[in-house]
């Protein structure tokens, strides 16, 4: 697989790259936690509580406003895999799905153990922080698919009837690989999908919906980005319920002003992965801003934290941190762990080289990202 740019990263564009990696990170959590607040009521609950509009702003959930969930927590691992598996490489060994599997092996242990566990000698930072250890309505998918150290892959799927959005959610940081081709990041988004959710729905979703966040992150409009994502799909199996989900978020757009009616008939009111997907693609499209294209993401019957997390990683990406909601930043829990994930992501993807190479690392950088 090809791996980073080969171009020199100038200073500009590495500010751009890291607002955009905090946007999508950040920007998911939000979208998260705001859906957090709206998973335990119908709309028509959420209209007697909030008023016409439904949910306007982050309510309480497991006990606190700007509470995430599973959704936020194993995407978090997946970049500490994907960081580690560029680490890694410098051994000779270089194969990103085992890397990411290990990560989410660690997120699976957050959900066993009280607390970190010191004799893991390959927890690095993420795995030590302690809010993490704690259960946010986890997809039984994700936890059964990681309950040994079995890796799942497209020939032999773990849970081959998963349909879900548990693997989807949790999708977005493989299309900040901006160094690689669209259709890498398409097959690896896949093949880490399989892991957990082998249903071809699930999956393929999972890497349609990598690629949309990767052209966004190259700078593209939501539109382009989807379109890309669909020439990605169109040759690959068992690609119809997903082309075709995106299909109708597409046309929705000139259907009338945005409802919450017309996001849960593209599919936000089951969790299904492609409707899941087709619901925020659309609420990215005609969101007027970060915030309104969230509460538009959450007011509705179905799964509003999956909603919520994949349509706030694609306006994170597609304006950058600045454009987030500040208030809402403030109360969101983990926000100093996303931060710091997401500048050490940035740093490793445009400057790894002065951080390790074969002959000579930084002993720090491998206490945080262990090469195992």
């Amino acid at each position: 697989m090809a791996t980073t740019a080969a171009a020199v990263w100038g200073r500009a564009e590495q500010q751009d790259f890291r607002a955009r990696v905090r946007g999508c990170l950040l920007g998911g959590a939000l979208g998260d936690a705001l859906g957090a607040g709206a998973a335990e009521l119908t709309l028509a609950e959420l209209r007697e509580a909030y008023g016409p509009d439904g949910l306007g702003d982050p309510a309480p959930a497991f006990g606190r406003r700007g509470a995430v969930t599973a959704a936020t927590q194993m995407g978090l691992f997946t970049v500490d895999g994907l960081i580690r598996a560029q680490v890694r490489r410098d051994t000779g060994a270089w194969h990103p799905p085992t890397d990411v599997h290990r990560a989410h092996l660690r997120w699976a242990a957050t959900q066993r153990d009280w607390g970190p566990d010191e004799r893991r000698k390959d927890n690095g930072w993420l795995a030590c922080e302690e809010w993490l250890y704690a259960r946010r309505n986890p997809p039984r998918a994700c936890l059964t698919g990681l309950g040994d150290e079995h890796l799942g892959t497209l020939a032999k799927p773990k849970n081959p009837d998963a349909a879900d959005s548990g693997a989807l959610v949790r999708s977005a940081p493989f299309g900040l690989l901006v160094g690689w081709e669209p259709q890498l990041v398409c097959q690896l988004a896949v093949e880490c999908a399989a892991q957990t959710h082998g249903a071809p729905a699930a999956t393929l979703a999972a890497g349609a919906f990598a690629v949309t966040v990767h052209g966004l992150a190259r700078g593209g409009s939501v539109e382009a980005a989807v379109a890309r994502a669909l020439e990605q799909l169109a040759a690959r199996p068992g690609h119809e319920p997903v082309t075709e989900a995106l299909g109708r978020a597409l046309a929705a757009v000139r259907e009338g002003a945005p409802d919450a009616d017309r996001v849960a008939a593209l599919g936000a009111a089951e969790d299904r992965a492609e409707g899941q997907l087709a619901a925020a693609v659309y609420c990215a499209l005609v969101g007027e801003d970060v915030r309104h294209g969230l509460r538009l993401a959450v007011n509705h019957d179905g799964p509003s934290p999956a909603t919520g997390a994949l349509t706030g990683a694609l306006l994170g990406t597609l304006h950058g941190e600045t454009a987030l909601p500040p208030a809402w930043l403030a109360e969101l829990e983990g926000r100093a762990t996303v931060l710091e994930l997401a500048d050490d992501f940035s740093m490793e993807m445009t400057q790894g080289a002065a951080l390790h190479t074969a002959a000579e690392s930084s002993p720090g950088w491998l206490a945080r990202y262990p090469r195992g």
